[in-house]
């Protein structure tokens, strides 16, 4: 009873500094557990074992998400730096003819298609190279470049290859065809993000910009980079190369979704920086200076992914995690086990914020899933309703690329949740609302 009092304790304070601002992600990911998790050690309520142990066990299974972020970031940074967005850049802006409206509702489009790929880290970093230097120019807030990716790609993180949806299938053992019962939901989600939030948006930067009617010329010169040393780096004779090398990149890792082809992202992304800079930066002095220029933004981020892996070692081993679990299915009243599903849903919101994917799927749902069985509930009812809370769990601050993509935009955690949550309930709603109307999960289940 006691450690999950902590657990709710832990959970509680981590937030609480993250808002307020009282301390930084990475401060409070690795201090606040470590106090909790030493305390329920003296007390002796936490799990036998180690602090080492717990800690080694969590990084462990965020280790290959880091390094892949590292090679990941310098890859972009490299393909940055040689110019590859820049032509899509000047294109955009040309089409856009200093429109905000039309290229916020470029970004929603571009943040959906490329989210495809199913993996948040690779949709930051191709959408904020593409669309960060528009938003600089014209004045734009990036608030609404990281909101918009966010919501498109919490929306398309739900098809089969996603993390989310592929652990729902593992643990409720249903197929790939729960694509059938989401894509209603995932298609108006769309359509809201790109016709009613990035339109809302354009609005009001038009009001606040306007629209600056621009010519061929006039347009030339904005997107034109008068910084010499910007300038050397460029290497716009390889621009047909360096397309085609991150096209077939991409590929790959969307292929590798739905066939094992033994080429994790790690390595795709290894590979692809090692080509990137023996191809536009052959000598060694240019090799060693783009690393140094881009190690940095690179490290800052990976030392926050392992944070995050302190955090959910020392959450998971010392018990907390378990018994916050065992907790939500001891609270709820038997009178309600005809709206099970309505419960997971609810369950849901926060179980996916405060919880990675692993500890959801893997910690909670086994147990409310045994409930609904004998509820009368099916699978693909509670894999369905399992999944309705996503909408907001790549606003958690343990989800690794979310520190990429603030990092890259330069925006305060706090202030860019608040500005996302407000689509995300929206979004929430459409889906809860999609799939009871087409009966894909019953309101309740006679006892």
């Amino acid at each position: 009873m006691l450690i999950t009092i902590f657990a709710y304790l832990m959970v509680i304070v981590f937030m609480v500094m993250i808002m307020k601002k009282w301390m930084s992600p990475l401060s409070a990911l690795v201090v606040v557990p470590t106090i909790f998790t030493i305390a329920a050690m003296i007390l002796g309520i936490a799990n036998k074992g180690t602090l080492g142990k717990w800690v080694l066990a969590g990084i462990d299974t965020t280790s290959q998400t880091g390094i892949m972020l590292l090679f990941a970031i310098l890859y972009f940074s490299i393909m940055l730096d040689a110019g590859l967005f820049d032509p899509i850049t000047k294109k955009m802006i040309h089409f856009a003819k200093g429109d905000p409206m039309k290229i916020l509702m470029a970004t929603a489009i571009v943040s959906a298609a490329v989210s495809m790929n199913g993996d948040g880290t690779t949709t930051t970093l191709i959408v904020v190279s593409a669309f960060l230097p528009i938003y600089q120019k014209l004045g734009m807030k990036l608030m609404n470049l990281a909101v918009l990716l966010i919501l498109q790609n919490t929306i398309m993180n739900l098809l089969p290859w996603g993390g989310p949806t592929a652990r729902a299938m593992a643990v409720f053992h249903v197929g790939a065809n729960i694509l059938t019962y989401l894509l209603p939901g995932m298609i108006i989600s769309l359509l809201y993000v790109i016709f009613i939030v990035a339109r809302g948006m354009g609005k009001k930067e038009r009001a606040r910009l306007g629209v600056t009617q621009m010519t061929d010329l006039e347009i030339d010169a904005l997107v034109k980079d008068d910084d010499p040393e910007k300038a050397k780096m460029k290497r716009p004779k390889l621009f047909a190369f360096n397309g085609i090398m991150t096209l077939a990149l991409i590929a790959l890792l969307v292929i590798d979704s739905f066939v094992d082809l033994g080429l994790p992202p790690l390595l795709l992304f290894l590979l692809g920086t090692v080509i990137a800079l023996l191809v536009n930066y052959p000598n060694l002095k240019e090799q060693s200076a783009r690393i140094g220029a881009n190690g940095g933004d690179a490290v800052q981020v990976v030392i926050l992914v392992f944070a995050a892996g302190v955090f959910m070692g020392l959450f998971q081993g010392s018990g907390m995690a378990t018994g916050l679990a065992k907790s939500l299915t001891t609270i709820i009243p038997q009178s309600w086990s005809g709206y099970w599903g309505l419960i997971i849903t609810a369950l849901s919101a926060p179980g996916t914020f405060f919880l990675s994917n692993d500890g959801w799927y893997f910690g909670v749902i086994p147990v409310l899933r045994e409930a609904g069985l004998q509820y009368g509930f099916t699978d693909m009812q509670m894999a369905l309703a399992s999944l309705m809370g996503q909408a907001f769990h790549l606003l958690s601050p343990l989800v690794a690329f979310i520190y990429l993509l603030l990092r890259l935009t330069k925006l305060d955690m706090g202030e860019w949740q608040k500005a996302t949550a407000k689509y995300a309930v929206v979004v929430f709603a459409i889906f809860v609302i999609t799939v009871l109307a087409l009966g894909h999960m019953p309101i309740h289940v006679a006892q």
